[in-house]
């Protein structure tokens, strides 16, 4: 195609948008209030899944020590460890730091209830708190700890904890809520497309008259179709880009007004950014999409004359 047909199609596109003002508006006003619900979900099942994997995250494996276990066999054990392909830190825990981190967890309301222990008579065996790569493989990695445990004569291994059947019961949860927040944005955005194309053939069907006297004047089916063609793809990108503004702007707003309380309890929502980059990007993509697919549709119809 000559470049100066292209900018004759190009001119031709935005002269339609501008002469169909309220067509344009309807079709504009359909793919926004469509794409910013499906964004709003969007934006939902993204932390969703964050959150899932802050929980997932924070799933450990504790390993429990003989009492009194040489220096050279706790070294041997944690290079052993750490060389399973499932594990992605291992870190020894003293008897003596053990019973200071139950201290600060049980407050100072269960105080009382190590009264009279330190470091003469602490009745805590030293550990190792593993963390895996995939905290799906949490329990693999847990049977291969154990493994090494049982293997070494002296036994210096005496329990190896990683919450079982809590963990599973978790992760069953959070590969349930991530499913269903898959399923809910991919019905939402096929019925965004079916909503904002219906609206665009509407746009077309206005017109038919015009493209059927284009046709009988001897126009070809690609003269014709390309103005459509770039109408339909301007209508999904204005309709996409104010769908953008409304949604980051709103999720500013979100984000800096419950920092704080979720912060107390241990909750980040997804940052602006990546946010931003990944609503952005699916709802400009699946605005242009539908526009020049509605546009395409509804016109082939009306070029058999």
């Amino acid at each position: 195609m000559k470049i100066s047909t292209l900018l004759r199609h190009l001119r031709e596109g935005v002269k339609n948008v501008v002469r169909n003002g309220w067509m344009t508006f309807a079709s504009v006003s359909s793919i926004v209030i469509s794409l910013f619900i499906l964004g709003v979900f969007l934006l939902l099942a993204l932390n969703v899944n964050n959150l899932a994997d802050q929980i997932e995250s924070q799933v450990q494996i504790r390993v429990y020590l003989q009492l009194n276990t040489p220096e050279a066999k706790i070294s041997e054990l944690k290079n052993a460890i750490g060389n399973i392909p499932e594990v992605k830190k291992v870190a020894f825990v003293s008897k003596e730091q053990g019973l200071e981190d139950l201290r600060t967890s049980i407050g100072a309301d269960g105080s009382e209830l190590l009264e009279g222990y330190d470091k003469t008579n602490n009745p805590l065996p030293d550990s190792f708190t593993v963390d895996v790569f995939d905290p799906q493989n949490i329990a693999y990695a847990a049977k291969k700890i154990d493994a090494i445990g049982s293997s070494d004569e002296s036994k210096p291994i005496t329990s190896v904890k990683y919450g079982k059947g809590t963990v599973e019961t978790l992760f069953k949860v959070t590969n349930a809520v991530r499913n269903i927040g898959l399923v809910i944005v991919v019905g939402l955005a096929l019925t965004a497309m079916f909503l904002i194309s219906n609206t665009i053939k509407m746009t077309i069907l206005a017109r038919r008259r015009e493209i059927g006297i284009m046709k009988l004047v001897g126009a070809t089916n690609n003269f014709i179709r390309w103005p459509f063609f770039i109408e339909g793809a301007l209508i999904g990108i204005l309709g996409s880009a104010i769908t953008i503004v409304l949604l980051l702007f709103g999720y500013s707003q979100l984000v800096d007004a419950s920092q704080f309380e979720l912060g107390l309890m241990m909750i980040k929502l997804v940052t602006l950014q990546d946010a931003g980059f990944t609503v952005s990007s699916i709802t400009l993509a699946l605005g242009t999409l539908i526009g020049i697919w509605g546009s395409t549709l509804s016109v082939r119809k009306y070029l058999k004359v």
